[in-house]
């Protein structure tokens, strides 16, 4: 009725590589079709069994699927469900979590006088302790309260318009820097624009501007509070508007890699690139929520799967993720080189870590 026996297993400390999976590989993945996906997310799924390897999954990929109009008899939530359990539970923290936590930590540098360059902490981007020993059990508490129409109707205005302003971007005569320059100044308005917004429209008696004022309001707001009681308001407002001025703004990562994303790709429709409108937008349709996730996430990841557009783009000199913060860059232009660097973590696997798996995991 009663057994005192135990046994202890001491585990060896273990480092896992992040890899961010994009749409585009999950949905290939999830529909089966296509070998070169069945391939590598099964590989993928090995090694993250074998400890080495971590994919977690982000609210983009949340926003992403539930605006995926399924295949065959496939639903979003199917695929929703097969990102889940690729990612083994594992979850990035929210997109806006991230940026709040990006710039709030400059902001804190800037207050201190401390230098202008980031510090980047996983912790800031992915829940709970990577590196640790697990098992795969995981409890869904599903629920999506967006509104998915709205985000299809949105997104398609986006595209839409972006490929409108193309002309425009031909015939422009600014510089990569200036471009670079317009887009983190226009990302300071908007921060200060939209608290602003909310405090006016809070003074007025809409006190729902509390619950459906954009994310980034409460960023200046949390920010004020950083500053003394005794400062008016207006100085206040013009400390926040200084750091939106400053370099220590300019290297946030999300805004760092999204500015030059944004202005490299004007770069290129001014040499000549999407000459084809109609091709361009097919082609271009995800490109809000690409260059949303890759700014927010890649920085945190040893390796990034994307789509062959975005590969081009982040690879182009005026961008240089892989050489900014050191992940790798995966698409099918250089499929071969994703397996081969699979395939390396676990042939590098030590013995004790071999000796480790055989222990905790016997079966």
């Amino acid at each position: 009725m009663h057994c005192e026996y135990q046994s202890l297993i001491w585990l060896p400390d273990i480092r896992k590589k992040v890899i961010y999976l994009d749409q585009f590989f999950l949905s290939h993945s999830f529909r089966g079709g296509d070998p070169r996906f069945l391939v590598a997310v099964e590989r993928v799924k090995r090694i993250s069994r074998f400890q080495l390897l971590v994919a977690p999954y982000s609210s983009v990929h949340e926003d992403e699927t539930h605006q995926w109009r399924g295949y065959k008899d496939k639903s979003h939530d199917q695929l929703m469900e097969f990102i889940k359990a690729t990612a083994r539970g594992a979850e990035f923290n929210k997109d806006y979590n991230v940026e709040r936590k990006q710039v709030l930590k400059a902001w804190g540098a800037f207050l201190k006088g401390q230098s202008t360059a980031y510090v980047f902490e996983v912790r800031d981007a992915i829940s709970g302790t990577l590196d640790e020993w697990d098992d795969y059990y995981r409890i869904d508490v599903g629920g999506y309260n967006r509104d998915i129409e709205l985000k299809r109707t949105l997104k398609t205005q986006a595209v839409n318009e972006l490929i409108n302003v193309f002309d425009q971007w031909q015939a422009s005569t600014q510089t990569f820097d200036q471009d670079v320059a317009l887009e983190v100044r226009e990302a300071g308005k908007n921060y200060m624009n939209t608290y602003l917004t909310m405090v006016k429209r809070i003074s007025q008696g809409d006190f729902k501007a509390v619950i459906d004022s954009p994310l980034v309001a409460k960023v200046v707001e949390h920010m004020m509070h950083w500053l003394p009681d005794e400062q008016s308001p207006a100085d206040r407002l013009r400390r926040c508007a200084e750091f939106f001025a400053s370099d220590y703004f300019a290297q946030v990562p999300k805004l760092w890699v999204e500015a030059r994303m944004f202005a490299t790709l004007k770069d290129m429709v001014k040499r000549g690139a999407y000459a084809n409108r109609d091709a361009a937008r097919k082609r271009l349709s995800g490109v809000f929520d690409d260059i949303k996730h890759i700014s927010l996430y890649a920085p945190y990841c040893d390796a990034f799967v994307m789509d062959t557009p975005m590969a081009d783009l982040v690879q182009q000199p005026t961008v240089g993720l892989e050489q900014r913060y050191g992940v790798k860059i995966f698409s099918l232009n250089n499929w071969h080189e994703l397996l081969a660097w699979l395939d390396a973590l676990e042939e590098n696997m030590s013995a004790e870590h071999r000796a480790g798996l055989a222990a905790a995991y016997p079966e």
